[in-house]
């Protein structure tokens, strides 16, 4: 019985699923599958003997690899697909599969659960005819644990200035024991105890400057708009992005015309901006120019192991699904050291995390 973790059989469901069907739709913006449909000509994935190519041709799938040339009914590749899914409807991370599994992926030589990426992609797939280029594909999937949009880490922390009154060494230590270190419910316990004694937080950078700059593509100010909803996160307890962004149109931390928040949809818009370049390959130690990434799209399968894709052709309905699918999520303040009050250079300074993920259903 060959046994591995859910999100490896979850690989294999999405590319047996996609060979088997041959075809893929497109999502549209609440995540179901649209009209359209995109045959599939080529599947791409980087195993440890280097890429492997599935062929859809009619009803076989010829695959090619580095010393593999073999062809296989798609039907298989379609009932492999339902036995994997019938797994993935179990509980647990561990799952053993059925001695059929095991004889099938001997027989198409697949030893590699995951596929070996040096990149952001699981695998390309290459659209109505094997000439045309292909486009990296990550998975999303909510039949196991979905990766964050946005990982977050010490490099995601937003400071923010300790201005108004005051406070001495020992009162800041007294703040920064409150509650459970590790507890984010603390790190807003913190600020309104702060701001209780006439303190005020404002916003003040971004803590690495590369991440800094990546965000200021999208917009000079657009540091100032997440600041404004991280603090919203934690004081508020509001996360989904749609919600968040009607706040701040409420609140307009920027002063802009009203013409331009409800005729233009600017705050709206430069958070979409930043979820399609999130969906796209952006990273918060990287260098990001909006171009050059790996990253063409993205697939998404649903609780009910339904697939679509999204992709670079049709980025509005994709930044429309991202927009009411994501939320900002808290981290741990201990490994991303935020939520505490640091002095620096004579100043105080109270950081947030940032990290994006898709809501849970």
């Amino acid at each position: 019985m060959l046994s591995a973790t859910r999100n490896e059989w979850n690989e294999l469901y999405v590319l047996f699923s996609l060979l088997g069907k041959g075809v893929v739709a497109t999502g549209d913006s609440s995540g179901l599958p649209s009209k359209k449909l995109l045959p599939i000509a080529i599947v791409t994935r980087v195993e440890l003997e280097g890429p492997r190519q599935y062929f859809v041709q009619g009803e076989m799938i010829r695959i090619v690899g580095k010393s593999f040339d073999q062809s296989f009914p798609r039907v298989d590749f379609e009932e492999m697909s339902y036995i994997l899914f019938d797994m993935l409807r179990a509980k647990g991370n561990s799952l053993t599969a059925s001695d059929s599994v095991e004889v099938f992926l001997e027989a198409i030589h697949l030893y590699d659960f995951n596929a070996c990426v040096n990149g952001l992609t699981d695998f390309s797939l290459t659209f109505f005819n094997p000439n045309f280029a292909s486009i990296g594909l990550c998975i999303c999937s909510r039949l196991c644990t979905i990766p964050p949009l946005l990982e977050g880490s010490r490099v995601t922390n937003f400071k923010y200035l300790l201005t108004g009154a005051r406070l001495s060494q020992p009162e800041l230590q007294k703040i920064n024991h409150m509650g459970d270190a590790d507890d984010n419910a603390s790190v807003a316990r913190r600020m309104l105890y702060a701001e209780s004694l006439g303190c005020v937080l404002k916003f003040d950078d971004v803590a690495d400057k590369v991440f800094r700059s990546n965000l200021s593509l999208i917009d000079l100010n657009f540091p100032r708009i997440i600041a404004d909803m991280l603090r919203l996160v934690h004081l508020d307890n509001v996360t989904t992005l749609d919600s968040l962004t009607e706040l701040i149109e409420e609140r307009n931390p920027l002063k802009i015309k009203e013409e331009l928040i409800r005729k233009h949809l600017f705050y709206q818009n430069n958070i979409k901006e930043f979820l399609l370049a999130c969906a796209f390959g952006m990273r918060p130690t990287k260098t990001y120019d909006g171009s050059g990434s790996t990253v063409g799209g993205m697939v998404m399968v649903d609780e009910n192991g339904q697939i679509v894709v999204y992709t670079r052709a049709e980025r509005d309905v994709f930044a429309d699904f991202l927009f009411h699918n994501t939320c900002l999520k808290k981290g741990s303040p201990m490994k991303d050291k935020f939520g505490f009050f640091e002095r620096e250079n004579r100043a105080v300074y109270f950081k947030l995390n940032l990290k994006v993920g898709f809501i849970k259903k």
